[in-house]
């Protein structure tokens, strides 16, 4: 007599035994999201072992498309995948107008800002930041004094990195106003998601991200020259050996734009032409990846082979439109970061909609000696770094760090900022064989030609390992696609 086989007892649902361990978490806020109550029943109806099928075979498709970014200080591993996770960060139509509304004020600001610095420095006279933390910044350009930008946008690409504390809300962490990257991995990971999850996202209505191609291409032609009705846009990148060169060349094509490097553009009475098989080809604005620095090896920097001889002079001259514009690091300074809800009241006359993480100034005495007295306690940067370097976390800090720190800091204040720790909010993340909390920040992308549009979502950096609050790509960070609900 055959006995009957013991069914396979069911998977546990998914999230069955997720703990956000106190942190605001994404999917769950602090007792229940009503807006993503569907996703986590879906969520529930899958297993983890279908879902690492699933997260190999989308990382093996991000392999297959060359979607990678350079790490210069890998030498056994220059490109790398972007670590992709499958669990979606969703954010709701309200969460959605409390992010869109305060980028377009802060990209406004910044414009404003930037004009005025380049102009007639009221803001400098007027005592609302300190001169010398703008005159005598690296990326202020005494060169664009009085140089006209087409519409008064100098920021034309923004990229806004904003994180969520413990209580649910938004903050404002850094501006990136001078080449922001990673626009190309929020449309990737959509595409990628949908065809990974077509069951998650089916029914659910959700902003798309197709158009930004479109849209950039818009705001480029809206700061061309004046009297250019048909402009010729280009992409100018370093070259294929950039970090983000993937972007560069996917951008272009999402454009329709040709993909060009310094050695094939060339200044002739003072007009930038493109070589083409057909002979030159006037070019009229330039989506510059590549550094002020490296722009024009005739005003800025000798050694440069990156750039374009007589660029700049053609481009004070208004003969073409750079974006974003020469000086635009000034803007996304960390110290002068610190400034912006002055910046947003004094040109907006508006409370600022996103708030700053608070900051403390180590080149104001005050600012320097509380973050000497609470070194331990705060998360200490360097103004002139990114990608996360130079970033120390006090309450994770060894004694020797701490030491070290603290002698660069009585050396050169002017250097540093602090913030207190923000309990960063998290998002369930596929990790080996469970799902655990990870810290997420969003980095939402606004283009400004004549207006500004704010790609709906955005990047959603997760850091994958254990604890950490580092969620940039160069040092072990990856992405998730990000669901704004309509």
């Amino acid at each position: 007599m055959k006995h009957a086989a013991t069914p396979k007892p069911a998977p546990p649902p998914l999230l069955s035994e997720y703990d956000a361990n106190d942190f605001y978490c994404e999917i769950m806020g602090l007792d229940g999201l009503p807006h993503t109550q569907d996703i986590r029943n879906r969520l529930n109806a899958l297993d983890v072992p279908a879902m690492r099928q699933r997260a190999r075979s989308a990382e093996q498709e991000l392999f297959d498309l060359g979607i990678t970014f350079t790490v210069y200080s890998d030498r056994d591993a220059i490109d790398r995948v972007l670590p992709f996770d499958v669990i979606p960060r969703v954010l709701s139509p309200d969460d959605w107008n409390t992010i869109e509304t305060g980028v377009k004020q802060r990209v406004a600001a910044l414009n404003a800002f930037l004009h005025d610095i380049y102009h007639d420095q009221h803001v400098l006279k007027d005592g609302i930041i300190p001169a010398e933390l703008v005159l005598g910044n690296d990326d202020f350009r005494e060169e664009m004094c009085g140089v006209h930008v087409p519409q008064g946008t100098y920021v034309h690409i923004c990229g806004t990195d904003i994180v969520r504390d413990e209580k649910g809300a938004f903050r404002v962490l850094e501006d990136n106003a001078r080449c922001p990257s990673g626009v190309s991995y929020v449309i990737e990971n959509r595409h990628l998601m949908m065809r990974a999850f077509p069951d998650l996202a089916d029914g659910i209505s959700i902003a798309d991200v197709d158009s930004y191609g479109a849209q950039l291409a818009r705001a480029m032609a809206a700061v061309a020259p004046r009297g250019v009705s048909y402009p010729t846009v280009v992409l100018l990148s370093p070259g294929v050996y950039n970090s983000a060169y993937f972007e560069h060349v996917y951008l272009a094509r999402e454009m329709g734009a040709p993909l060009v490097e310094g050695q094939d553009l060339i200044v002739e009475n003072d007009k930038v032409y493109m070589r083409t098989t057909n002979g030159l080809e006037e070019v009229h604005v330039i989506y510059r990846r590549i550094d002020d620095a490296f722009l024009d090896p005739e005003a800025f920097r000798p050694d440069s082979m990156l750039g374009v001889p007589g660029l700049f002079t053609a481009y004070r001259k208004g003969n073409v439109t750079l974006a974003n514009a020469i000086g635009t690091g000034v803007a996304d300074d960390k110290a002068v970061y610190a400034y912006m809800p002055r910046i947003i009241r004094y040109y907006l006359n508006e409370d600022p909609i996103l708030e700053n993480v608070p900051t403390n100034i180590c080149r104001e005495s005050e600012g320097l000696k509380l973050t000497l007295d609470k070194l331990d306690q705060l998360v200490t940067k360097p103004v002139g770094e990114a990608g996360g370097y130079g970033v120390v976390i006090g309450p994770r800090a060894s004694k020797r760090e701490l030491r070290e720190l603290r002698a660069k800091l009585k050396k050169d204040p002017a250097n540093y900022i602090s913030q207190p720790m923000v309990r960063l909010s998290v998002c369930p993340t596929l990790v080996g064989r469970a799902i655990e909390p990870r810290h997420v920040d969003l980095r939402p992308f606004a283009l400004t030609g004549d207006s500004t549009w704010v790609l709906p979502g955005g990047l959603t950096r997760v850091a994958l390992k254990r604890g950490s609050l580092v969620v940039n790509s160069s040092q072990g960070g990856g992405s998730k696609d990000t669901w704004v609900l309509v």
